[in-house]
């Protein structure tokens, strides 16, 4: 056999010299091969794009190569993934994308640095206009999308009708149980302990807190953990009736009571509680004419329809909420003392959602997941950056405004992942002026006297902590939080149920 001429390229002999050579080989070959190539770097920020991919960039509104080079993937690209390989280190070698610029069949591959950590990625357009090119694929994956919404669509509804009917037999029952109040925080925590003890009691339950901190949620868990659990639980918003419709509300209608009034009976919401539990929302807004009314029924556990002399009795636990200072509301005089201690039997204060900022993570997928659900579309996704400004605002209006804004963000987007930038502007539109992130605070050091506690305690309260810390840690994905805890999303779910 000849030998080689001196000058004829040979193999390197060693390993890495092999990979090396292959690697630029392929990347050449994909590079003169593919639709379209580009490069980011571990920010996201896109610092190469060969000449394949530029013929994409008016489709996407660019006019020149300076408004796509030197820009986060996200601005430029809608409906992007390439965030999630930069997190993930993870592959994704066949994928669809989709957005203005059409229809894309790709791969986006993280590039990792001599030490294996993840420095970059690379995102590859295989194939364009796959709709012809690949068209059994993308008319299985259609169907297949379809189904998926068509499912989407019919679990809305279904949960729709649960939320409004609650049971298909005309009954009214409480559509939320202790777990439905997420949150693994100290103040959490204790609200739901504090609950779950009233809930064993037959006393009236006064829940005291800012609107949209989860009153009437927990009032539908107390009655949930109760012995009155399988009697129907009917609740009424004060501040939601016209007074001089409250009586009939809460008291009943006695057949032809007044001109105009219908010939058969009708049951107010004491009667229709009967066996179960009476929901009072606003109790601060009642009117002082009814407030007597109200204190002798609670008193004697029987009422009289309006135009009735007949008494009718009833069987009902009391449970009432407020967003107003029911104290200050009695020194003012607009809010009886006496029904104020008739109500104030087992007071439970309901944190603001500033109280509890750890919690902020599990409540923006739980939101994020109703929101899907409820809209058939895919839960969006928020960037630590987003979370970190979340958790830094003082809430106001509480888990409400936090929704609002969380909806305003996802029909906003064009894509799934959300960043602070669009959360900022979004909270200015509303008239608040951002707060700054939440740092991550510093441990606070413990003294002997701090760790004079029961045991038991003391280490329920640590594993809380620790599974706060994974749930901000993977931004509120469980899955990932129990992954890193060592224990199983059931064994997860279990604990952020019963914390105690």
């Amino acid at each position: 056999m000849d030998a080689l001429a001196p000058d004829t390229p040979a193999l390197p002999l060693d390993a890495q010299g092999i990979l090396e050579l292959a690697a630029r080989s392929m990347f050449h070959l994909f590079s003169s091969v593919s639709q379209g190539m580009f490069l980011v770097d571990l920010s996201g920020r896109i610092v190469w794009v060969n000449e394949g991919y530029q013929r994409f960039l008016p489709e996407l509104g660019l006019t020149h190569v300076d408004q796509f080079l030197g820009h986060m993937v996200e601005d430029v690209i809608p409906n992007t993934q390439m965030r999630r390989v930069l997190e993930t280190g993870e592959a994704v070698l066949i994928d669809l994308l989709t957005n203005r610029a059409g229809t894309f069949v790709v791969s986006r591959i993280p590039l990792r640095g001599d030490d294996e950590q993840v420095i970059g990625a690379i995102g590859i357009v295989l194939f364009d206009h796959p709709e012809t090119t690949l068209q059994p694929l993308i008319s299985k994956f259609a169907l297949l999308q379809r189904d998926l919404d068509d499912a989407r669509r019919e679990l809305a509804v279904q949960r729709g009708r649960q939320l409004r009917a609650g049971s298909g037999d005309g009954t009214r029952r409480a559509r939320h149980t202790f777990a439905s109040f997420v949150g693994s925080s100290p103040a959490a925590a204790e609200v739901k302990r504090q609950a779950r003890r009233a809930a064993q009691s037959s006393s009236p339950v006064l829940l005291l807190g800012e609107t949209g901190t989860g009153k009437e949620l927990l009032a539908h868990a107390i009655h949930a953990a109760s012995a009155r659990a399988a009697g129907p639980f009917v609740s009424v918003n004060i501040a939601a009736v016209p007074d001089t419709l409250l009586e009939a509300e809460f008291f009943g209608v006695a057949p032809g009571a007044y001109t105009g009034a219908d010939r058969k009976p009708r049951d107010g919401k004491f009667k229709l509680a009967d066996g179960g539990t009476l929901f009072l929302d606003e109790i601060g807004d009642m009117p002082q004419s009814l407030q007597a009314k109200l204190l002798r029924a609670l008193q004697e556990g029987e009422i009289e329809p309006l135009g009735s002399n007949q008494l009718v009795p009833f069987d009902v636990r009391v449970v009432a909420a407020t967003s107003r200072d029911l104290s200050a509301l009695v020194r003012e005089g607009t809010f009886r003392e006496d029904l104020y201690y008739r109500l104030h039997v087992l007071p439970l204060r309901v944190p603001p959602l500033r109280e509890r900022r750890s919690d902020i993570p599990a409540l923006v997928e739980l939101l994020g997941e109703d929101m899907a659900l409820r809209n058939g579309t895919a839960t969006p996704e928020l960037r630590p950056d987003a979370l970190a400004l979340l958790m830094g605002q003082p809430w106001r209006g509480n888990i409400r405004e936090l929704r609002n804004v969380l909806e305003q963000a996802a029909m906003r987007s064009e894509s799934q992942s959300i960043d602070a930038e669009q959360l900022t502007r979004i909270l200015r539109e509303t008239g608040v002026e951002p707060a700054a992130p939440l740092a991550e605070a510093a441990p606070a050091v413990a003294d002997d006297r701090a760790l004079l506690r029961p045991l038991a305690e003391q280490v329920a309260e640590v594993e809380q902590r620790a599974i706060a810390a994974a749930l901000r840690a993977s931004a509120g994905n469980k899955q990932a939080a129990a992954r890193a805890l060592g224990i199983s999303r059931a064994t997860l779910y279990g604990r952020l149920e019963n914390p105690e």
